[in-house]
């Protein structure tokens, strides 16, 4: 198993965060093409989520820590599809998200989900501790 410090740098690649649009995107185009393995759907599915979602789980406000989980999970999540996916594949989803002016999609929906999933575990909580 690679290092996760390999592991961030495979997700970020040789430019730092801003490659890290484009390798949303060609997570995007992944995660619609029909050659792409399950797992890797999976994955390539959790990460936009998490990305378009409106709630982090540590909140941003909190210094430092806050703003850790968006520059470690969303990286090793992406990097995990990567590894999930066959490499020609995944070099020709790069290579469309390279050569594409299109932005990822704006999922309202996936916003929605991820709220009413942390009302409902919130209210299960609730209902854990009072009864």
């Amino acid at each position: 198993m690679k290092p996760l410090s390999r592991m961030v740098a495979l997700a970020l690649g040789r430019y730092g965060p801003a490659a890290l649009a484009t390798r949303l995107l060609a997570l995007w185009k992944l995660l619609r093409h029909p050659a792409t393995p399950w797992p890797a759907k999976a994955v390539a599915a959790l990460v936009l989520v998490y990305v378009a979602s409106p709630i982090d789980l540590i909140p941003d406000f909190i210094p430092v820590i806050g703003m850790l989980d968006d520059l470690v999970l969303v990286p090793l999540g992406v990097a995990l599809a990567v590894r999930l996916t066959p490499a020609p594949l995944w070099q020709h989803c790069l290579s469309q998200a390279h050569a594409s002016t299109e932005k990822l999609p704006r999922w309202f929906w996936a916003g929605a989900l991820v709220v009413l999933v942390w009302a409902a575990l919130l209210g299960l909580m609730i209902r854990w501790l009072i009864g």
